[in-house]
């Protein structure tokens, strides 16, 4: 009886991979034929994991951007840090890494606007609301730019819900949405806004694919600017000892 109820669990959840897949191919297809006219661009991430215990953890990322539907590329960032997880409910981070932008008009159109090595330290706090889960992000950003020296400071707010059948200590799917405010200490103070809308699908315990739609707005004193994004990204979570992380919920993604 548990092997016919397991055989028709793993039925279901494979059912439900076409759904994604489907979603996911509807959505490049709807892109691919009007990105063009609404100026979508494209945002790639690459996330990898290393959860040294259920304390630790060591991550590294890599982010490349376009102003056009794969075209026009202008910007690229890599980095790494650490996470310590201080409490049930909250996780302390450091990174650092390089943040690349050129040009627009043109892929990698030199000179650059900007060369920036950053450090940033932040705190993650979430709680659960029923079935959903809300996190907060606090960071600051220390930024050595080409432009001279530069303090900037984030919060981000989310909510996300998983959703399908459990399998392993966790649900294949997540749909999210988050929400997140730039602030500088010079005037203007605000510098940017930016929104995420996403699905998560968690074919494993290590791997997420994640599908969304990215707005962007930055503040300048005489101007005004507006960006769309097609965000897909790809997180891998390596476990040194399996049996250490006993539930694998879908956090939401770095951006």
């Amino acid at each position: 009886m548990e092997r016919s109820l397991v055989l028709r669990i793993k039925t279901k959840v494979d059912d439900m991979k076409p759904i994604f897949l489907s979603v996911l191919s509807s959505i490049l297809l709807f892109n691919t034929t009007y990105a063009q006219k609404f100026d979508l661009g494209s945002w790639n991430i690459l996330n990898l994991k290393y959860s040294v215990s259920d304390k630790w953890s060591v991550f590294g990322e890599a982010q490349l951007r376009s102003l056009k539907f794969y075209n026009n590329f202008h910007y690229y960032e890599y980095k790494g840090g650490v996470n310590f997880k201080v409490h049930k409910n909250a996780i302390l981070a450091l990174g650092a890494g390089s943040y690349q932008t050129y040009k627009k008009g043109g892929n990698f159109v030199l000179p650059k606007n900007n060369d920036e090595f950053r450090i940033w330290p932040q705190i993650i706090v979430f709680q659960s609301l029923g079935k959903f889960k809300i996190e907060q992000r606090y960071r600051a950003e220390f930024r050595f730019t080409s432009n001279g020296y530069r303090n900037r400071f984030r919060y981000r707010l989310g909510l996300s819900h998983p959703f399908g059948i459990e399998r392993n200590n966790f649900k294949p799917f997540q749909i999210s949405a988050s929400n997140e405010v730039f602030f500088t200490d010079n005037q203007p103070y605000f510098e940017r806004n930016r929104m995420l809308v996403a699905l998560n699908y968690k074919p494993s315990q290590s791997t997420t694919l994640q599908v969304g739609y990215l707005h962007q707005f930055d503040y300048k004193i005489n101007d005004e600017t507006g960006r769309d994004f097609l965000q897909l990204g790809y997180f891998m979570e390596i476990f040194r000892k399996q049996s250490t992380k006993k539930n694998y919920d879908i956090d939401l993604k770095d951006n």
